[in-house]
């Protein structure tokens, strides 16, 4: 599990290429930080607990945005690089 730091360093290199930064997203963030998750089916699933509002698609888009800026990587499992 990553600290607070991890989260807020993810937040500021988002807003760096432009990203708001929604409760969504941020709730997205929280989850890849605090659990080992393989999918984006995963992610999806504990986020939606958290927020019923938040889409399969949403969670696709942010993590195709994480990794294009180099914030994560996806071997077997999603991975902050920060």
């Amino acid at each position: 599990m990553k600290d607070n730091n991890t989260s807020e360093l993810v937040i500021e290199k988002l807003r760096s290429h432009g990203c708001r930064i929604t409760n969504q997203r941020r709730i997205l963030i929280d989850v890849i930080l605090k659990h080992d998750c393989a999918s984006c089916k995963e992610i999806y699933y504990l986020a939606s607990k958290k927020d019923p509002s938040i889409g399969i698609a949403t969670v696709y888009r942010m993590m195709r945005t994480l990794e294009e800026y180099g914030i994560i990587t996806r071997q077997s499992m999603y991975q902050v690089e920060i």
